[in-house]
């Protein structure tokens, strides 16, 4: 038996050191060859014109792309972080009283103001909404319209 694993060991030697020598060759090669570099090159230039090409036809339905709707997820990110951080300041002040020095009294037409605040949010909903029927009708419409017609039947 130890014939036999002697002759697996100096295979696996012999195929080992020359296989590495070879694989990296072969690759040095590929990399340096114009063909290759050129059809690699070719292929990201086609995939960045149908990125934009897909931007555009997302555009033309009024449809938000992916980086649209990344900028917006950071915008309301950036909102939420600030409304939390002014609620906090106002959980303080209210909880202290305003009996530390430089703390002011809520003001008496806090409550008003608050509401003007939730006049101001409903008006700004209700305009997101009416901007977002027209596309969605644009988008259903468009949808239809890709749907082949379906043949009627001749009496």
């Amino acid at each position: 038996m130890s014939d036999a694993s002697q002759l697996t060991r100096s295979l696996r030697e012999r195929l080992g050191t020359g296989t590495e020598d070879r694989l990296g060759r072969a690759l040095s090669e590929l990399l340096e060859n114009p063909l290759l570099t050129g059809a690699v090159g070719r292929a990201f230039d086609a995939r960045e014109k149908a990125v934009q090409a897909q931007e555009v036809a997302m555009g033309a339905l009024n449809l938000p792309s992916a980086t649209d709707i990344e900028r917006l997820t950071r915008r309301l990110r950036s909102v939420s972080l600030r409304l939390e951080g002014i609620e906090e300041n106002l959980d303080r002040a209210l909880s202290s009283g305003g009996s530390r020095a430089g703390v002011r009294e809520p003001d008496a037409d806090l409550g008003e103001r608050l509401a003007a605040i939730e006049d101001q949010l409903e008006l700004l909903t209700a305009r997101l909404d009416q901007q977002a029927k027209p596309r969605a009708a644009k988008a259903a419409k468009a949808a239809k319209a890709a749907k082949p017609a379906k043949p009627r039947a001749q009496a």
